[in-house]
């Protein structure tokens, strides 16, 4: 069973995509902000994050680079899920690392689809 490490400090956006994720018999891990995200992918290797970008501290496009830039955790897809729903947002996005952006809020399809989709790449 995959693991995925959502990065969201919304508890509300956290228990949906839990949720989502569940039902499609995905294993889900969590952390509120992204400083412990790269911690917890770090040590927890997930087979794919779910990174916000709005969020104290350490924001979705920093760790979405802490985590594409380090030996240890590099190989893992990181796809951001976000209200910024700009262009800019999305490019910016995919030169910290991410390999694909979805806005909020989330299509549940499209979701499971766009997981499935990088987990079978790897």
């Amino acid at each position: 069973m995959a693991r995925i490490l959502i990065v969201d400090d919304s508890p509300t956006e956290t228990f949906r995509f839990k949720e989502i994720l569940n039902q499609h018999g995905f294993d889900v891990i969590e952390a509120t902000n992204g400083a412990d995200g790269v911690t917890m992918a770090q040590a927890e290797l997930p087979d794919l994050v779910l990174m916000d970008v709005v969020m104290p501290g350490v924001n979705g496009f920093q760790a979405t680079r802490q985590l594409s830039r380090d030996d240890v955790t590099k190989h893992i897809p990181i796809v951001i899920v976000s209200t910024k729903d700009q262009e800019t947002d999305r490019a910016w996005g995919k030169l910290q690392g991410a390999c694909d952006y979805l806005t909020k809020p989330i299509d549940e399809n499209l979701l499971i689809q766009t997981v499935k989709h990088y987990l079978n790449e790897k």
